[in-house]
Protein backbone atom coordinates (compact mmCIF):
# COMPACT_ATOMS: atom_id res chain seq x y z
CA UNK A 1 0.00 0.00 0.00
CA UNK A 2 2.90 2.25 0.83
CA UNK A 3 3.76 1.79 -3.05
CA UNK A 4 0.62 2.99 -4.10
CA UNK A 5 -0.16 6.33 -1.81
CA UNK A 6 2.58 7.70 0.18
CA UNK A 7 0.81 9.80 2.72
CA UNK A 8 4.81 11.31 3.50
CA UNK A 9 4.84 12.70 0.21
CA UNK A 10 1.73 15.00 1.00
CA UNK A 11 2.96 16.15 4.30
CA UNK A 12 6.34 16.63 2.66
CA UNK A 13 4.84 18.60 -0.56
CA UNK A 14 3.27 20.82 1.80
CA UNK A 15 6.18 23.28 2.80
CA UNK A 16 7.77 23.29 -0.68
CA UNK A 17 3.85 24.54 -2.31
CA UNK A 18 3.76 26.84 0.20
CA UNK A 19 7.14 28.23 -0.35
CA UNK A 20 5.04 30.15 -3.65
CA UNK A 21 1.79 31.03 -1.65
CA UNK A 22 3.02 34.32 -1.47
CA UNK A 23 2.83 34.91 -5.72
CA UNK A 24 -0.65 32.67 -5.57
CA UNK A 25 -1.57 35.97 -3.22
CA UNK A 26 0.26 38.62 -4.53
CA UNK A 27 -1.99 37.92 -7.79
CA UNK A 28 -5.24 37.61 -5.92
CA UNK A 29 -4.91 40.81 -4.13
CA UNK A 30 -3.39 42.98 -6.87
CA UNK A 31 -5.82 41.72 -9.80
CA UNK A 32 -8.81 42.10 -7.16
CA UNK A 33 -8.03 45.39 -6.03
CA UNK A 34 -7.25 46.64 -9.44
CA UNK A 35 -9.91 45.13 -10.80
CA UNK A 36 -12.43 46.54 -8.77
CA UNK A 37 -11.27 49.82 -9.53
CA UNK A 38 -12.04 49.45 -12.85
CA UNK A 39 -15.46 47.48 -12.67
CA UNK A 40 -16.61 50.06 -10.49
CA UNK A 41 -15.31 52.57 -13.12
CA UNK A 42 -17.11 50.38 -15.81
CA UNK A 43 -20.58 50.13 -13.91
CA UNK A 44 -20.61 54.28 -13.46
CA UNK A 45 -20.01 54.66 -16.99
CA UNK A 46 -22.87 52.07 -17.87
CA UNK A 47 -25.09 53.99 -15.58
CA UNK A 48 -24.53 57.06 -16.48
CA UNK A 49 -25.03 56.22 -19.87
CA UNK A 50 -21.90 58.38 -21.29
CA UNK A 51 -21.85 57.94 -25.13
CA UNK A 52 -19.27 56.06 -27.04
CA UNK A 53 -17.46 54.93 -23.60
CA UNK A 54 -20.89 53.12 -22.47
CA UNK A 55 -20.87 50.96 -25.84
CA UNK A 56 -16.60 50.09 -25.68
CA UNK A 57 -17.42 48.92 -21.75
CA UNK A 58 -20.44 46.87 -22.85
CA UNK A 59 -18.96 45.56 -25.95
CA UNK A 60 -15.23 44.63 -23.90
CA UNK A 61 -17.40 43.00 -21.11
CA UNK A 62 -19.61 40.88 -23.57
CA UNK A 63 -15.69 39.67 -24.71
CA UNK A 64 -14.20 38.80 -21.34
CA UNK A 65 -17.25 37.31 -20.12
CA UNK A 66 -17.62 35.38 -23.79
CA UNK A 67 -14.11 34.38 -23.43
CA UNK A 68 -12.28 31.62 -21.28
CA UNK A 69 -9.90 33.14 -19.21
CA UNK A 70 -6.90 30.54 -20.72
CA UNK A 71 -7.78 32.00 -24.01
CA UNK A 72 -7.32 35.67 -22.36
CA UNK A 73 -3.49 34.86 -21.14
CA UNK A 74 -2.70 33.82 -24.13
CA UNK A 75 -4.09 36.69 -25.73
CA UNK A 76 -2.35 39.56 -23.26
CA UNK A 77 0.79 37.09 -23.52
CA UNK A 78 1.06 37.51 -27.23
CA UNK A 79 -0.61 40.59 -27.18
CA UNK A 80 1.39 43.45 -25.00
CA UNK A 81 4.82 42.11 -27.03
CA UNK A 82 2.82 42.93 -30.38
CA UNK A 83 1.66 46.28 -29.12
CA UNK A 84 4.98 47.20 -27.87
CA UNK A 85 6.76 46.28 -31.08
CA UNK A 86 4.01 48.63 -33.10
CA UNK A 87 4.98 51.22 -30.44
CA UNK A 88 8.38 50.79 -31.03
CA UNK A 89 7.78 51.45 -34.85
CA UNK A 90 5.96 53.91 -34.91
CA UNK A 91 7.32 56.14 -32.68
CA UNK A 92 10.95 55.25 -32.67
CA UNK A 93 11.39 54.01 -28.87
CA UNK A 94 13.49 51.09 -28.00
CA UNK A 95 11.23 49.06 -25.30
CA UNK A 96 12.41 45.66 -24.46
CA UNK A 97 9.72 43.43 -25.34
CA UNK A 98 11.87 40.51 -23.85
CA UNK A 99 12.49 42.31 -20.92
CA UNK A 100 7.97 41.87 -19.92
CA UNK A 101 7.94 40.38 -16.63
CA UNK A 102 5.73 37.42 -16.68
CA UNK A 103 3.64 38.66 -13.96
CA UNK A 104 2.82 41.59 -15.85
CA UNK A 105 0.46 39.37 -18.15
CA UNK A 106 -0.84 37.80 -15.13
CA UNK A 107 -1.78 40.95 -13.53
CA UNK A 108 -3.80 42.49 -16.84
CA UNK A 109 -5.46 39.47 -17.60
CA UNK A 110 -7.08 38.75 -14.29
CA UNK A 111 -7.32 42.11 -13.15
CA UNK A 112 -9.33 42.87 -16.36
CA UNK A 113 -10.96 39.52 -16.01
CA UNK A 114 -12.22 40.65 -12.54
CA UNK A 115 -13.66 44.02 -13.56
CA UNK A 116 -15.96 42.43 -16.57
CA UNK A 117 -17.64 40.33 -14.06
CA UNK A 118 -17.18 42.50 -10.80
CA UNK A 119 -18.43 45.62 -12.97
CA UNK A 120 -22.17 44.00 -13.18
CA UNK A 121 -22.26 42.98 -9.51
CA UNK A 122 -21.26 46.09 -8.94
CA UNK A 123 -23.89 48.34 -10.91
CA UNK A 124 -26.49 45.97 -9.98
CA UNK A 125 -25.42 46.91 -5.72
CA UNK A 126 -25.64 50.57 -6.64
CA UNK A 127 -28.51 50.43 -8.44
CA UNK A 128 -29.96 48.65 -5.30
CA UNK A 129 -29.49 52.17 -3.30
CA UNK A 130 -32.64 54.11 -2.04
CA UNK A 131 -33.01 56.53 -5.25
CA UNK A 132 -34.72 59.30 -2.41
CA UNK A 133 -31.65 59.05 -0.88
CA UNK A 134 -29.65 60.09 -3.73
CA UNK A 135 -31.67 62.71 -4.70
CA UNK A 136 -31.55 63.91 -1.17
CA UNK A 137 -28.05 64.22 -1.53
CA UNK A 138 -28.00 66.36 -4.69
CA UNK A 139 -30.79 68.46 -3.48
CA UNK A 140 -28.25 69.70 -0.82
CA UNK A 141 -25.75 70.42 -3.49
CA UNK A 142 -23.78 67.29 -3.81
CA UNK A 143 -22.02 66.65 -6.47
CA UNK A 144 -22.07 63.20 -8.09
CA UNK A 145 -18.60 62.15 -6.99
CA UNK A 146 -19.64 63.13 -3.51
CA UNK A 147 -23.17 61.45 -3.86
CA UNK A 148 -21.09 57.96 -4.57
CA UNK A 149 -18.71 58.02 -1.63
CA UNK A 150 -21.05 59.49 1.06
CA UNK A 151 -24.01 58.12 -0.29
CA UNK A 152 -24.17 55.23 -2.93
CA UNK A 153 -20.83 53.23 -2.26
CA UNK A 154 -21.29 52.47 1.64
CA UNK A 155 -24.70 51.35 1.44
CA UNK A 156 -24.22 49.20 -2.08
CA UNK A 157 -21.16 47.37 -0.28
CA UNK A 158 -23.26 45.45 1.98
CA UNK A 159 -25.29 44.25 -1.31
CA UNK A 160 -21.96 43.53 -2.74
CA UNK A 161 -19.40 42.33 0.20
CA UNK A 162 -21.15 38.01 -0.45
CA UNK A 163 -20.68 37.96 -4.58
CA UNK A 164 -17.58 40.12 -4.74
CA UNK A 165 -16.19 37.33 -1.89
CA UNK A 166 -17.25 34.51 -4.15
CA UNK A 167 -15.59 36.08 -7.09
CA UNK A 168 -12.48 36.53 -4.47
CA UNK A 169 -11.89 32.84 -3.75
CA UNK A 170 -12.60 32.11 -7.78
CA UNK A 171 -9.91 34.44 -8.47
CA UNK A 172 -7.63 32.69 -6.17
CA UNK A 173 -8.71 29.09 -7.72
CA UNK A 174 -7.96 30.65 -10.83
CA UNK A 175 -4.18 31.66 -10.32
CA UNK A 176 -3.44 28.15 -10.85
CA UNK A 177 -3.37 29.18 -14.40
CA UNK A 178 -0.55 31.83 -13.69
CA UNK A 179 1.93 28.97 -15.28
CA UNK A 180 0.38 29.00 -18.40
CA UNK A 181 2.41 32.82 -18.75
CA UNK A 182 5.22 31.32 -16.31
CA UNK A 183 4.96 32.41 -13.86
CA UNK A 184 5.93 29.86 -10.71
CA UNK A 185 2.91 30.00 -8.03
CA UNK A 186 1.44 26.74 -6.90
CA UNK A 187 0.57 24.95 -9.04
CA UNK A 188 3.64 25.72 -11.67
CA UNK A 189 5.53 24.65 -8.12
CA UNK A 190 3.15 21.20 -7.67
CA UNK A 191 3.99 20.03 -11.57
CA UNK A 192 7.80 20.59 -10.55
CA UNK A 193 7.78 18.72 -7.74
CA UNK A 194 5.54 15.93 -8.86
CA UNK A 195 8.13 15.51 -12.07
CA UNK A 196 10.98 15.28 -9.97
CA UNK A 197 9.27 12.44 -7.23
CA UNK A 198 6.54 10.86 -9.82
CA UNK A 199 4.49 11.26 -6.56
CA UNK A 200 1.48 13.09 -9.08
CA UNK A 201 -1.49 12.26 -6.79
CA UNK A 202 0.39 12.79 -3.54
CA UNK A 203 1.00 16.53 -4.62
CA UNK A 204 -1.76 17.15 -6.62
CA UNK A 205 -3.34 16.29 -3.02
CA UNK A 206 -1.40 18.58 -0.91
CA UNK A 207 -1.98 21.11 -3.47
CA UNK A 208 -5.99 20.91 -3.18
CA UNK A 209 -5.43 21.01 0.61
CA UNK A 210 -3.83 24.31 0.58
CA UNK A 211 -6.05 25.76 -1.84
CA UNK A 212 -9.22 24.35 0.40
CA UNK A 213 -7.76 25.79 3.77
CA UNK A 214 -7.28 29.34 2.47
CA UNK A 215 -10.85 29.34 0.62
CA UNK A 216 -11.98 28.23 4.36
CA UNK A 217 -10.44 31.32 5.87
CA UNK A 218 -11.57 33.61 2.92
CA UNK A 219 -14.73 32.36 3.85
CA UNK A 220 -14.39 32.98 7.47
CA UNK A 221 -13.18 36.36 6.80
CA UNK A 222 -16.09 37.54 4.40
CA UNK A 223 -18.73 36.50 7.24
CA UNK A 224 -17.19 38.73 9.56
CA UNK A 225 -17.36 41.77 6.96
CA UNK A 226 -20.94 40.83 6.13
CA UNK A 227 -21.94 41.61 9.90
CA UNK A 228 -19.32 44.09 10.54
CA UNK A 229 -20.68 45.96 7.64
CA UNK A 230 -24.41 44.92 7.58
CA UNK A 231 -27.01 47.34 8.62
CA UNK A 232 -30.28 45.76 10.76
CA UNK A 233 -33.08 46.38 9.64
CA UNK A 234 -33.98 48.57 12.28
CA UNK A 235 -31.37 50.76 11.47
CA UNK A 236 -31.93 50.87 8.01
CA UNK A 237 -35.34 52.30 8.21
CA UNK A 238 -33.84 54.91 10.66
CA UNK A 239 -31.66 56.01 8.32
CA UNK A 240 -33.83 56.14 5.92
CA UNK A 241 -36.47 58.40 8.22
CA UNK A 242 -33.63 60.43 9.16
CA UNK A 243 -31.88 61.25 6.01
CA UNK A 244 -33.05 64.86 5.35
CA UNK A 245 -32.61 65.33 8.82
CA UNK A 246 -28.94 64.53 9.00
CA UNK A 247 -28.56 66.77 5.50
CA UNK A 248 -29.53 69.65 7.51
CA UNK A 249 -27.23 69.09 10.51
CA UNK A 250 -24.64 69.19 7.40
CA UNK A 251 -25.46 72.19 6.26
Amino acid sequence: MGEIFDINAVFSAIPRLLEVLPVSLQITVISMIVGLVFALLFAIIRMRRIPVLSQLVTLFISFIRGTPIIVQLYLTYNGIPLLLKFINQQYGTDYNINAIPAMIFVLVTFAFNEAAYNSETIRAALQSVNKGQIEAAESLGMTYLQVLRRVIVPQALVVAIPPLGNALIGLLKGTSLAFVAGVIEMTAKGKIISGSNFRFFEVYLALAIIYWVMTILIEQILRFLEKRFSIPDSAAGAMNRGWFSWGRREI
